[in-house]
Order: C-alpha cells, then sequence, then structure tokens
C-alpha cells in the first residue's frame, strides 16, 4: 500500500486549526511520536531513499520500513508498519543484525480528518510548523488529485519534500 503525502510548511498552526474546524474537519487526536531511524550496515539508506525506524507513540511502538519515493510533486511512498510486542527485543535484533540506531525526530501531532484525508499539524523539536495531507492507498495519481486541492482550500503552498529527519539534519549542518 502507498502513503501519499503533501507536506507544506506552515507558519500559524493555530489559524490553520481554526480553518479546518471551520471547514468540519473532525479532530482525530493529539499525539507525541519519537521516531529512532536506523543506519543499514552495508546499504546508504539516504542514497536509497529508503527509511527504517521505530515510532514511539503512547504505549505503543511500531516498526516501520519506508521505500523510495515514487512521486515528484508528493511524497508518496511504499510504508511497511509492524506494531512491536517488545520494542526492547526488536532494538535488539537490528543491533544483532548490524543496523546502529541514529538520529531522533520528537514530534508532537494534532490530527484531523477532512475529506477522508487525514491532516496533520505538526510541530517538530528544531523545525518551524508543518502540515502533513495523508491518504493510504494503491492510486497515486487521484489521490496526488485529492491531497493538491485540499491544500488549495486551506491556503497551504508549495510541497516540502524532504523529510522532518533530512530538515533537521540540514539546521543542524549550517
Amino acid at each position: 500500500m502507498l502513503e501519499i503525502e503533501l507536506k507544506c510548511p506552515c507558519a500559524d498552526l493555530e489559524a490553520l486549526e481554526k480553518r479546518l474546524v471551520a471547514l468540519g474537519a473532525e479532530p482525530t487526536g493529539d499525539l507525541e511520536q519519537n521516531d529512532v531511524y536506523f543506519i543499514h550496515p552495508c546499504r546508504d539508506f539516504v542514497a536509497t531513499d529508503e527509511a527504517l525506524r521505530v515510532r514511539r507513540q503512547g504505549d505503543g511502538s511500531t516498526l516501520h520500513y519506508k521505500g523510495p519515493r515514487v512521486d515528484l510533486v508528493t511524497k508518496t511512498r511504499e510504508e511497511i508498519g509492524v506494531p512491536l510486542v517488545d520494542e526492547g527485543a526488536m532494538m535488539l535484533v537490528l543491533e544483532r543484525l548490524g543496523f546502529r540506531s541514529g538520529p531522533m525526530v520528537i514530534k508532537s501531532r494534532r490530527t484531523f480528518l477532512l475529506h477522508g484525508v487525514e491532516v496533520s499539524l505538526d510541530r517538530v523539536q528544531g523545525l518551524d510548523g508543518y502540515v502533513e495531507l495523508e491518504i493510504m492507498g494503491d492510486d497515486l495519481e487521484s489521490g496526488r488529485k485529492r491531497l493538491l486541492r485540499l491544500r488549495d482550500l486551506l491556503g497551504l503552498r508549495g510541497s516540502e519534500m524532504r523529510s522532518y529527519l533530512d530538515l533537521i539534519e540540514t539546521q543542524t549542518d549550517i
């Protein structure tokens, strides 16, 4: 299944939240997410445009593989997530296989559902505000059109193709 995603910078998340409510968006929750990214022992995930991470959220954690992007406009890619029963054991398995834990992305996320699209207002430690529009599906073209229409309806501009990890690492390189 594809994660069809559009990410846009947003200087005023509070104003956008009011706009979402006015448009009838359904609040679906507030989340704290801590993502630990892993470095492969013999494959450069930056070069292959892939990622492997453990996401800690609430009382649970999930192992996520993200494949290379398949679209030039959105951040669409294959995503496979596996809920972890024992995060410590999974971390040990990854270590034994030669993976090293790398950078962490810490994020507060407020989510809404509008027109069948998950809208996330993100505050990422070390970055300005961002909005992610996301649907899961197999029809890239239809999904892209839906996200672009919603982006325009919300008054958002642009499409940030870099991941939060890339944005954080770019900030620390300066």
